[in-house]
C-alpha cells in the first residue's frame, strides 16, 4: 500500500511540473545527471519498502536483494556487449540453421546489409533467395555469367516457360545447352535486394539446380568466402 501510495504521489507531482508550463524547470528535470539522481531516490524507496516487508529477516532479505542486483548487472553488461552478443549469436545461428539461411549482419557504412551463408555439407554454397516474390533454393556459381533458373524453378516465380524462345547457345559440363534469356523483377536475399536482373531458363532436364551467378552477384557491393561461409553485401 505504502508504496502505491509513493507511485501515485510521484506521478501528480510529474503531472503537476508538467501542465505547470515552467520551461526552466523542464529542462533542469531533462538533465541526465538530475534524472539519475531522481531515479536513485526513488530505486531506495523501493528498496525500503521491500525490506520493510521482510519482518526482520535481514538474511533473506539480502539474498533476494543479490538476486536483482545480479540480474541487473547482467542486463547492463549485456548492454554494454550488445555487438559482441550479436555476433556470436549470429555465429550460433548459423551452425544451427539450414545451409542456404541467410543471417542478416549488423548494418555497416552508409547502411551497407550484410548478410552470411553457411556452405553446404558437399562443399557447395547455397541460397535461399526469393525471386519474384517466390521462395527460391539457389546454387551459387561464380563461374556462371548469369542467373540460370531451371523450368520447374522459373514457372514457380510466374514465368510462362511455354512462352519462351530457347535461343542462347550455354557451355556446361555437358556440352552445349540452349536457353531462354528473360528479366527478373526482383531478386533478394534476406534484406538485399536487386530489380531487374538478367536471367537465363534452361530446357527441361538441363539444370538439376538453378544458378545464382554474376548477373545478381556483381550488383552488389562486394561477396567474400571465408572457410564455412560466404557474405554477401549489397
Amino acid at each position: 500500500m505504502v508504496l502505491w501510495l509513493l507511485l501515485v504521489l510521484a506521478g501528480l507531482i510529474g503531472a503537476f511540473l508538467v501542465l505547470s508550463g515552467n520551461a526552466e524547470l523542464a529542462d533542469l528535470l531533462a538533465d541526465n545527471e538530475i534524472a539519475t539522481y531522481i531515479g536513485a531516490g526513488l530505486l531506495a524507496l523501493y528498496a525500503i519498502f521491500l525490506l520493510s516487508g521482510y519482518g526482520g529477516r535481514l538474511g533473506q532479505a539480502m539474498k533476494h536483494a543479490a538476486i536483482w542486483a545480479g540480474l541487473t548487472l547482467a542486463l547492463v553488461v549485456g548492454y554494454t556487449y550488445r555487438v559482441e552478443v550479436q555476433s556470436v549469436a549470429n555465429r550460433v545461428a548459423g551452425d544451427l540453421m539450414p545451409p542456404g539461411t541467410a543471417i542478416e549482419l549488423e548494418a555497416g557504412p552508409a547502411g551497407e546489409r550484410s548478410v552470411r551463408i553457411r556452405k553446404r555439407k558437399d562443399g557447395h554454397f547455397v541460397a535461399r533467395t526469393s525471386v519474384n516474390d517466390s521462395s527460391l533454393l539457389m546454387l551459387v556459381d561464380t563461374g556462371a555469367s548469369t542467373v540460370v533458373l531451371k523450368p520447374a524453378d522459373a514457372a514457380r516465380a510466374g514465368i510462362d516457360v511455354n512462352a519462351l524462345s530457347y535461343t542462347v547457345a550455354v557451355n556446361t559440363a555437358n556440352g552445349v545447352a540452349y536457353a531462354a534469356p528473360v528479366r527478373l523483377r526482383m531478386l533478394s536475399i534476406g534484406p538485399i535486394v536487386v530489380r531487374d536482373v538478367e536471367a537465363l531458363v534452361s530446357k527441361p532436364g538441363g539444370l538439376t539446380e538453378s544458378l545464382l551467378g554474376m548477373s545478381f552477384l556483381r550488383r552488389l557491393r562486394s561477396f567474400d568466402f571465408s572457410g564455412e561461409f560466404l557474405t554477401l553485401r549489397g
